[in-house]
């Protein structure tokens, strides 16, 4: 570490101590800044909130929210979610949205190493009708906007950073 960057740690080190030692939540910085929006809106309900302002790769921009109370998602039928879920859970369906959103969008891009065609057409339609994908009638595939920060989300909640 350069000591430019070890003075700038020490620096924000030093002031979330004193921070502490006056008795304050170290919460308070601007980590939890829209935690606590979700928290003042919500007026004592319990909410999940994601949220992303994304730029892609290909240069496409994605700005997204949505708020669920928790109450709603606690009462439904949580089988509801197996097939967009299970749409995901393979590795070449993975790959493909990977792809999709590094800007490959037709069959011959987005199949180089994926198996052969009868396997790719089978993963595309599985995503295509869990509405991960959509196709044109130009035979290109992009993943809905509306699907960009969701499907991010998810990923970023299994663990890949």
């Amino acid at each position: 570490m350069d000591d430019e960057r070890w003075a700038l740690l020490e620096k924000r080190l030093a002031a979330l101590e004193a921070r502490v030692a006056d008795g304050a939540d170290p919460r308070d910085d601007d980590t939890f800044w829209a935690l606590r929006e979700l928290k003042r809106q919500a007026e004592g309900r319990s909410h999940v909130l994601f949220t992303g302002s994304v730029t892609l790769p290909t240069g496409a921009q994605y700005e997204w929210q949505e708020t669920v109370e928790v109450s709603s998602m606690l009462e439904a039928d949580p089988t509801q979610a197996v097939a967009a879920l299970s749409a995901l859970a393979h590795p070449v369906r993975l790959q493909l949205l990977h792809k999709v959103l590094h800007g490959r969008r037709t069959v011959p891009e987005l199949g180089e190493g994926l198996g052969t065609s009868g396997q790719l057409y089978h993963h595309l339609r599985q995503l295509v009708a869990e509405g991960w994908l959509t196709t044109s009638g130009r035979g290109l595939y992009d993943v809905p906007a509306e699907r960009v920060v969701p499907l991010l989300t998810l990923l970023a909640t299994a663990g890949l950073r």
